[in-house]
């Protein structure tokens, strides 16, 4: 599957009419698949849409929670329009999620989780990112179990905020979802990104230089 460099929106072209879940197919307004650089190195993953990124269709906006997490993005340096945009200016980073559709009354089963894994293995293995991010708790619970060998009762995104755990073919930088974080928490997360990004953190896989 080739991307399509000339766009940040759903760039691999994956279905947008998937029926995979049919719990989801009736109440969902649209299917929110990944957005962003594809040869980024850093990918950051939430849990599903939120009513506003099921608008827009791009993850991370179209809400307060959005524009905090753009307003990150932009801090480090890897969104260059402002944090209320709907269509953000991303360099150096990928945005999707565990699922991609949203049921506007509850968080996805497991079985929904699983039956959209392919899409999210898909964005990792194109991408092949050097550091993920986990968004929230139920990313970080996934991507630790997919990608690392810590036990899932020390997987706690509190306790990890802004550090980085040690994966397998990755680095996870975990983050509070940006609705629940603090503006320490904010201030904290930005100024480890601004030290992680001044380390030599690329793995040797044979990636192309930037």
């Amino acid at each position: 599957m080739d991307a399509n460099q000339e766009t940040q929106y759903n760039p691999y072209g994956m279905d947008e009419e998937c029926r995979n879940c049919p719990g989801l197919c009736d109440v969902r307004e649209r299917v929110v698949h990944g957005y962003g650089d594809v040869g980024a190195d850093f990918v950051f993953v939430g849990e599903a849409p939120s009513a506003g990124a099921e608008e827009t269709g791009v993850p991370f906006t179209g809400d307060d929670a959005g524009e905090r997490f753009q307003h990150i993005l932009g801090s480090v340096g890897l969104n260059y329009s402002l944090p209320d945009s709907d269509e953000p200016e991303l360099d150096n980073a990928f945005l999707t999620y565990l699922t991609r559709c949203r049921h506007p009354e509850r968080d996805p089963t497991e079985e929904e989780v699983v039956t959209c894994e392919p899409y999210l293995n898909a964005d990792v293995r194109m991408i092949n990112p050097e550091i993920l991010v986990p968004v929230g708790q139920r990313a970080l619970t996934e991507l630790g179990a997919e990608y690392t060998t810590t036990p899932a009762d020390e997987l706690d995104v509190e306790d990890h905020h802004a550090t980085t755990i040690r994966g397998r073919g990755f680095e996870l930088a975990p983050m509070i979802h940006p609705a629940d974080q603090t503006d320490a928490e904010r201030d904290e997360y930005v100024d480890f990104f601004l030290d992680l990004a001044e380390t030599d953190y690329r793995q040797t896989k044979g990636r192309r230089s930037r």
